[in-house]
């Protein structure tokens, strides 16, 4: 809701909002502009004072003002002939022209309305109204994204475009907020739909009938300094009935031009303080310098705006049109979808079309926008939900638990969950186990049990859709065709071959970082940005599904490289081991965002097996702050297979590993990195106790061995695999 809330009044005004924004921060100028240049009062000289200089100078004077920035301008009558200019209050005299700022005069109506009159002062406080909605709404999002309003200020990840909007939203929100609000009161005022709040005194009935007294000979004037003048108005040449009227910022009142007697006067209401509190914070006349601050804040709104597209772009990229979509209130069928990349929405869409080919009337969303109270006529709910990183709530799923448990009781729809993921990942389809986990506690109807796609098997999803159309009792083919994943040429520079002799042949292929387009720089697309530890999905030719290989690099390497195992039969380690240096591979990047060290001074344990070295090595490489890292690492022969061998050393020496512990699993005395752990009980387990994480990688039947020595060794403290990985201190890349 929060989410729907911030998008769409940023869409549709966004033009408004972009005026807005840049004819205010142009205007923001003007104030500290017209400080600097206008001459200023002295401390200490009174408005008695001013106007006799004034007076001396141009006797014919009718009036003196003094604007918020300091500036004096006089207006009088010459023979007949009006004058202005602005005063230099130390002489009295005209030092320039009073003629208003015409850019200033022209960026203020269009700021204002556009041009237009009332109809366009309307649709500059709807643009206002916007902008605030949009300040709300986003600084909600912000909190939600960093973890709660105390994590304001937390450290960003994710595309550029998205990181790049959040930053500058956390910094210019209050800025933001307070423009638009003083907007709204503004445009309230102008349309009298405020109280009026002002107190102007009498006119006074009785005067003393005689003239010429000298203004400089006035206590009142006397008394007040030109820090606080805003206006003083003087009587009509020849009427003795006429009087001088004095404004500043403590009020209004009346001085006898006869004797200089203050005859009435009103203070400022606590109304009008507040109505000019607020024009100040709007305008800056009178605070130049938050002024400065606010046009600077506003100058992030395009900014913004622009990023808000691109990332609404990048959302529509992944999310297919679906047709025939039928509202929620009037489908029988409810299918709601969780997807991070977008290729859970293709099988959505598939499921979409062939249910309504078969006379069902079908509503497909996001997980997101789940309302049961919405579904009047609904009778099943299908979710479709993949998992993000290790367990979390992908992208279009965000906040879909959290409604599922605060709702009070199930709704009678049936229910069925099926999960997307990929076996090879410690957390295979955990988000959709913890959906159905949590509808199974609601008391959900079940309409068919919890079922599961590996690695976007069309084969998986053709089975499950057969199961459901005989729950539904209607023939069902789910004719799924994958859409690839948009990929990048990768070139060959250079390998290093391992293993012939034992025989396991292996190589680490190290490719040429492609050309990344600006787009992909804002968006975060293809290996616009990466790290070790990240997936390189590899398409091979005559293939249709993508082998993932775990990077051994970073974006700051300069390099893309991974470590590949040539498997008998093989099609793409095949394919792969067989490269030269000027060859090239079709691949796409997909982030792994649940295997990274983190960025704490922790003591991290990196246990690694064959080409599991590959990422943990990319983590040993990028350690540039010397942080303490103990790796075990296991191969079959040193001679043969100690991959990165001739790079360690050299880490060593530069401080980015601490310790290596090698396991040679094919010598006389097999060792495996298991029992290397076991052998290093007592310090593994002090520096566990310390708070160090451990992160695995390698085959299962190794990670499996691992978390057994772990248990052992841990057990004396109390500890368990288990305890690390609900602590988020133990975290596997197992396949």
């Amino acid at each position: 809701m929060i989410r729907a809330l911030h998008r769409w009044p940023g869409l549709l005004a966004l033009a408004l909002v972009t005026i807005l924004s840049l004819s205010g921060a142009a205007l923001s100028v003007f104030p500290a502009a017209e400080r600097l240049a206008a001459p200023q009062a002295e401390a200490g000289l009174t408005v008695a004072a001013l106007a006799d200089r004034i007076q001396t100078v141009y006797p014919g004077v009718e009036q003196i003002r003094r604007s918020p920035s300091g500036r004096i301008t006089a207006y009088w009558f010459d023979q007949g002939a009006p004058g202005a200019a602005v005063i230099d209050p130390v002489t009295g005299e005209g030092v320039a022209s009073a003629d208003p700022n015409q850019a200033e005069r022209w960026l203020t109506n269009l700021h204002r309305s556009l041009f237009l009159g009332d109809g366009g002062r309307i649709a500059m406080a709807a643009g206002a109204a916007a902008m605030l909605i949009l300040s709300l709404s986003g600084a909600a999002l912000v909190a939600r994204r960093t973890g709660g309003w105390r994590h304001w200020f937390a450290r960003l990840r994710g595309p550029l475009a998205g990181r790049l909007h959040v930053e500058i939203a956390r910094i210019a929100v209050v800025g933001f907020v307070l423009s638009s609000t003083t907007a709204l009161w503004m445009t309230a005022s102008t349309f009298d739909l405020l109280p009026d709040g002002s107190a102007i005194p009498a006119m006074p009935t009785e005067v003393s009938g005689a003239t010429g007294f000298a203004p400089d000979r006035m206590a009142t004037l006397q008394q007040t300094p030109v820090a606080e003048l805003r206006e003083l108005s003087f009587p009509y040449p020849g009427d003795a009935t006429d009087v001088f009227t004095l404004k500043t910022d403590r009020g209004t009142g009346y001085l006898d031009q006869g004797d200089g007697d203050l005859l009435a006067w009103a203070d400022l209401t606590g109304w009008e303080r507040v109505s000019e509190t607020i024009y100040m914070l709007h305008t800056g006349q009178g605070a130049a310098t938050l002024g400065l601050v606010l046009g600077l804040m506003a100058l992030g709104v395009p900014a913004m705006g622009a990023t808000g597209v691109l990332i609404w772009l990048a959302g529509r990229r992944g999310r297919p049109r679906i047709r025939g979509n039928q509202p929620a209130g009037r489908a029988e069928t409810i299918l709601l979808v969780g997807s991070e990349g977008g290729s859970t929405w293709g099988f959505a869409a598939t499921l979409h079309t062939a249910l309504t080919q078969a006379g069902q009337k079908v509503h497909t969303a996001p997980m997101s926008a789940f309302a049961p109270e919405r579904y009047a006529t609904a009778q099943r709910i299908i979710l479709l939900a993949a998992t993000y990183g290790d367990g979390a709530a992908p992208a279009s799923a965000k906040g879909f638990l959290e409604r599922l448990n605060a709702s009070d009781r199930a709704p009678d729809i049936s229910l069925a969950v099926l999960g997307f993921g990929d076996r090879s990942f410690p957390a295979y389809c955990a988000f959709a186990r913890d959906v159905a986990a949590a509808a199974q506690a609601k008391g959900w109807p079940e309409l068919l049990p919890l079922d599961t796609i590996d690695r976007q098997s069309p084969q998986d999803f053709a089975r499950w859709g057969r199961a459901l159309g005989d729950v539904l009792g209607i023939a069902l083919e789910l004719t799924h065709q994958p859409v690839q994943p948009q990929t990048t040429t990768l070139t060959l520079v250079s390998r290093r071959d391992y293993g012939a002799e034992v025989p396991a042949p292996t190589a680490i292929l190290r490719f040429a970082f492609p050309r990344v387009s600006l787009g992909q720089r804002l968006l975060g697309g293809g290996f616009a940005r990466f790290q070790a530890g990240d997936l390189i999905g590899i398409l091979p030719e005559g293939g249709t599904v993508p082998r993932l290989y775990s990077l051994a690099s970073g974006r700051r390497d300069g390099f893309i490289e991974i470590v590949v195992k040539k498997h008998p039969g093989g099609l793409c380690s095949g394919q792969l081991t067989a490269l030269e240096p000027g060859d090239t591979v079709s691949a796409f990047l997909r982030p792994n965002p649940g295997f990274r060290p983190g960025r704490s001074r922790a003591p991290l344990i990196l246990i690694g097996a064959g080409t599991g070295i590959g990422p943990l090595a990319g983590f040993v490489r990028g350690n540039t702050r010397r942080r303490p890292i103990h790796l075990f690492f296991g191969m079959r022969h040193p001679d043969s297979d100690f991959f990165y061998g001739e790079e360690f050393p050299g880490w060593q020496d530069e401080g980015r590993v601490s310790r290596l512990v090698t396991a040679v699993s094919r010598g006389a005395r097999p060792h495996y990195v298991q029992d290397a752990l076991r052998s290093e009980a007592t310090q593994v387990a002090e520096l566990i106790r310390n708070g160090a994480r451990v992160m695995v990688c390698g085959g299962r039947d190794m990670a499996a061995g691992v978390a057994e020595a772990l248990a052992e060794i841990l057990a004396p403290a109390g500890l368990t695999p288990a305890v690390l990985k609900a602590e988020g201190r133990y975290v596997e890349d197992v396949y």
